[in-house]
């Protein structure tokens, strides 16, 4: 009984700290969900390629307005702000993106080489090391 009681509270106090977190971020305020604030790698990218057109619209509406509203340095009426309990939904479905990236990144293959999987060029030291000795030889 006591095992139970003592998960339910630590649950909630999660509860409680992502709640505030969610509040804290700000980017409710200016009316976008988490997924609209994701760095737009190639995987997202191709996940969001992949968005039926409504949700896509409704993203790029999202973005565009909070773009407005920080441009004019305003948020919304908070009667407008995207609640926590409207988006965080069981097992995380309202996150529009996860679905759709997680079969994207696969597991990284061991035979290739930190530079080749991360192809910016400024993550690999062997390209850095192949630039430095290009600039001596000049």
């Amino acid at each position: 009984m006591a095992g139970k009681q003592a998960v339910s509270a630590s649950g909630k106090w999660l509860d409680g700290i992502r709640k505030w977190y969610y509040n804290a971020a700000g980017f409710n305020k200016l009316g976008l969900m988490r997924d609209d604030t994701i760095y737009e790698d190639e995987d997202v990218k191709e996940a969001i390629r992949r968005l039926p057109e409504n949700l896509y619209n409704d993203r790029m509406f999202r973005i565009k307005r909070a773009l407005d509203l920080s441009l004019k340095h305003q948020i919304l009426p908070k009667e407008q702000w995207t609640k926590y309990e409207e988006v965080v939904l069981p097992l995380h479905s309202a996150f529009y993106l996860d679905e759709k990236i997680s079969p994207l990144s696969g597991t990284p293959d061991p035979k290739k080489s930190f530079c080749e999987a991360n192809s910016h060029p400024l993550n690999c030291i062997e390209t850095r090391q192949r630039k430095i000795s290009t600039l001596n030889r000049i």
